[in-house]
């Protein structure tokens, strides 16, 4: 019995992030994808349909940045926040934000709301490649494409502080089903967001 399945044994368990990728990998590169497809940098024009996207996605998760128990979890959490750079992005390039009516995610369910911050600071992660197309646009970190800019200290440290803190974080086992839960929600308000405001 002992030679049974050794491949099984000390073998690591699976971080909570690790989780959440693997749950979330085929949504995320469906997404990628219909993304690419609208051509997001083929014009300011286009640039433009994206922030607004973004812009709708960090309105809904703003809340999430703000709560104090959520900021227990990462304390960085405040300065993490994107919105506002968003819309001045928006007003760089002439495009003055509209009143939003569309509702908040709910900070008191905690797991689901770390769910959704891993889809919105993932996106961060992701952003060096999005830079290089918006330099090409004439867009830089001080100019139309600040929520793109890395963070000072690098955007993988920047990432891992945010995902070590997710994996630390006290969770049951349904909490982290609630988390993966929170994070799908994420990724299929993204898609709609994607599906209403960038025409493929």
């Amino acid at each position: 019995m002992a030679d049974a399945a050794p491949d099984l044994i000390d073998r690591p368990a699976e971080s909570r992030v690790q989780t959440l990728r693997r749950a979330t990998h085929d949504m995320h590169e469906r997404l990628d994808a219909r993304i690419m497809q609208a051509q997001p940098f083929a014009s300011r024009a286009s640039y433009i349909r994206f922030l607004e996207v973004q812009r709708r996605f960090h309105a809904d998760v703003a809340p999430l940045y703000a709560d104090a128990r959520l900021q227990l979890v990462a304390p960085d959490l405040a300065a993490r926040a994107k919105l506002a750079l968003i819309e001045q992005d928006l007003r760089d390039l002439g495009a003055e934000p509209a009143p939003l009516t569309d509702p908040a995610v709910d900070p008191s369910d905690l797991p689901a709301a770390l769910g959704w911050l891993y889809v919105a600071e993932g996106s961060s992660l992701g952003a060096a490649f999005l830079l290089k197309e918006a330099l090409k646009l004439g867009l830089d970190p001080d100019f139309g494409a600040r929520h793109l800019a890395a963070h000072p200290e690098g955007r993988g440290l920047h990432w891992r502080r945010f995902t070590q803190a997710l994996d630390d974080a006290p969770l049951s086992a349904d909490d982290d089903a609630r988390a993966v839960a929170g994070a799908a929600a994420a990724f299929a308000r993204v898609r709609a967001l994607v599906d209403d405001l960038m025409p493929k």
